[in-house]
């Protein structure tokens, strides 16, 4: 196997990982330095909060919050720079994170996408200066995951011309709404729009929720959530509406809109695909949530990495007492994960670039903007399925620097508890990661861009059930996400697995056979008594299938990141790393991939063997690999990092 090379310099490997918004990195970067963003640990719930919305004060004033909105409104019209300058904040301040990503991504972004020329210009300036703080008020404790059956109203009044918004009951009560309990005074309210006794489906309307004294407005109540596991600086909160009345032009009508006399109109007949459309201009968030658990993992990996090369428990044979970095566990504990890291930042990149460039100019007129990109639903699935993986590969690998730290990475001073706690819930906001798989999974089977009316459970069974199962794979297979790899055959003999080419193979037929199998269950379905049974027993099937979807993903992102650089060390050392990535994703998946004839017992110790020996090569480059991730000193604030 050959060497990983030590002479790769850190500072040419984050010149390539910081991408086309280097500037706004390191730009980023320089936050760490300031004595108002240090680090801190062990305040009480109201400290949290004060520092944070001062914390925030500071990024509006300098410009942090201008990035992702219209040049008019005081905005840099750079929907790309603004998701990278998000994930960057992760380094730091996860509360400040959030509550960043609460005012200017979702309650701005709701503002910016889902309304209009009336609504951005009543609020645009505002909410970016954080003269005005917003909520993006979606979730209920009754329903957070199946946004469509939210029970929250908002009734058409054509006798005042309003709405009435209501709270019919307390399992409808709005849920862990951030900025809710203390600062907001303005919530994007999500609820079923009714006019003329029928309801239109959920919309969006802005709805104050606090006067300029800070008190409730009239009709609406509000709870603290209080404290909470992690991110205790963001003050969540719950929402209560009786009978809340808000003028008509305060329904966000980007897609739909109610006339004075109560007459419905939309550009979007199908309500199912108007639903879907209005949720998918808010895919930066999901977008925005993967980076920001991909910069907690690189924070904690850079600390354990860096402990571990210090750390030295039990003598060697020459007495001397061996750093722990050095033990095959030790490195099979944390290289994996450093390499899906990197698998992980280089999808990322693309999901960035992919949302820059299907957004449209946020300068142009709306009247004047195209229609949806022809990719941007591909984006939406894909950013669905690395928003779950990023976060569960977070929480995994933080909890794994942890143990790797022993009892000094249980110190709160040492980030690593803070890091865990605070990202824990990421898993489960902007979408909880199984329905987001299942999702992903849905988008490959059931041709979500021309089906739009057929995505509840049923109706994705019936339609594969129409389907050959030759369609549905030409489907998958018609834009090959590892074509930038050359075709490969599978070859039979015991060696080569480090061969590229065979990576790519394994990855690409473990997609294309779930996805195959899986539709050939479904297609019981169009004869069976219980179609949601077939569905609901194919679960685990179809979160099979979109993890290797991810996967797939993923290899074909590191790769490409891989061809952007010139030959010399710094590639070499990638290419290792990358071996890593794919080897390790075979190893834990090599059990069903024996069942399915695809990995003899020879062949399946190999990779285990090739793994082990790749970790052992990539040892002595496993700081220049988090050193070049460029976590500031400042943001990492663990005193284990820097002992020597």
């Amino acid at each position: 196997m050959t060497d990983a090379p030590t002479a790769a310099d850190p500072a040419v490997l984050r010149d390539a990982l910081d991408g086309a918004w280097r500037d706004v990195r390191q730009r980023s970067r320089g936050l760490a330095t300031d004595p108002r963003f240090a680090v801190e640990e062990g305040e009480d719930v109201e400290t949290q909060r004060r520092r944070v919305l001062d914390r925030m004060k500071v990024l509006a004033t300098e410009g942090y919050s201008a990035l992702g909105f219209p040049t008019k409104y005081g905005g840099s019209n750079d929907i790309g720079g603004s998701i990278t300058g998000f994930e960057m904040l992760a380094m730091g301040d996860l509360s400040l994170l959030v509550k960043a990503g609460v005012q200017w991504g979702l309650f701005g972004g709701a503002i910016l996408h889902l309304g209009t020329e009336r609504h951005h210009e009543a609020y645009l300036a505002d909410l970016i200066s954080l003269r005005l703080l917003g909520c993006f008020a979606m979730t209920e404790t009754g329903h957070g995951s199946d946004v469509a059956s939210l029970r929250t109203t908002a009734t058409y009044d054509p006798d005042r011309d309003e709405f009435v918004v209501c709270t019919p009951d307390e399992s409808a009560r709005k849920e862990y709404i951030g900025n809710a309990a203390r600062d907001g005074h303005v919530a994007v309210v999500f609820a079923q729009l009714v006019t003329g006794g029928e309801s239109q489906g959920v919309h969006a309307f802005v709805v104050p929720i606090r006067d300029d004294q800070g008190r409730p407005m009239p009709g609406v109540r509000i709870e603290d959530c209080g404290l909470k596991a992690g991110l205790n600086g963001v003050d969540n909160g719950r929402l209560y509406f009786d009978d809340v009345r808000i003028p008509r032009d305060n329904l966000l009508n980007r897609y739909a809109d109610v006339d004075r006399e109560g007459v419905y109109r939309t550009s979007i007949d199908n309500k199912t695909k108007r639903f879907f459309t209005m949720l998918g201009t808010l895919v930066q968030g999901r977008i925005s949530v993967a980076g920001g658990a991909a910069s907690a993992t690189k924070v904690a990996l850079a600390i354990a990495i860096r402990y571990g090369e210090q750390r030295r428990q039990f003598a060697g044979p020459d007495g001397e007492e061996i750093t722990v970095l050095d033990y095959l566990a030790h490195q099979r504990k944390l290289l994996p994960a450093l390499a899906r890291t990197y698998a992980l930042h280089f999808a990322q990149l693309e999901l960035v670039a992919g949302l820059h460039e299907t957004t449209p100019d946020l300068d142009a007129p709306l009247d004047e903007k195209p229609g949806e990109h022809p990719d941007r639903r591909e984006l939406e699935a894909r950013a669905a399925g690395i928003k779950a993986i990023a976060t569960w590969h977070a929480t995994s690998t933080i909890q794994a620097c942890r143990e790797a730290c022993g009892g000094a990475g249980y110190l709160a001073v040492n980030r690593l508890p803070g890091l865990k706690a605070d990202t824990d819930v990421f898993t489960t906001f902007e979408g909880d990661n199984t329905v987001l798989l299942q999702l992903v999974a849905k988008e490959l089977l059931t041709g979500y861009r021309d089906h739009f009316g057929e995505l509840d459970m049923m109706g994705t069974a019936l339609f594969v059930a129409e389907q050959t199962v030759e369609t549905v794979v030409e489907r998958v297979g018609g834009r090959r996400l590892l074509q930038r790899i050359k075709d490969a055959a599978s070859t039979n003999d015991e060696s080569g697995v480090l061969d590229r080419d065979w990576h790519a193979e394994i990855f690409e037929w473990r997609e294309r056979h779930l996805l195959e199998t899986l539709a050939r269950r479904l297609r019981k379905a169009a004869d069976a008594d219980d179609p949601f049974a077939v569905f609901n027993n194919a679960q685990d099937h179809l979160l099979a299938a979109a993890r290797a979807h991810v996967d797939n993903v993923l290899l074909a992102a590191f790769v490409h990141g891989i061809d952007s650089l010139p030959e010399g060390p710094e590639r070499a050392l990638l290419e290792r790393v990358c071996d890593l990535f794919a080897l390790s994703t075979i190893e834990a998946e090599r059990g069903w991939i024996q069942e399915h004839g695809r990995l003899t017992a020879a062949r399946s110790k190999a990779v285990i063997a090739a793994v082990n020996e790749l970790c052992a090569t990539l040892r002595p480059a496993a700081r220049t690999l988090v050193d070049a991730f460029g976590v500031p000193d400042e943001a990492m604030a663990a005193p284990i990092a820097f002992e020597q």
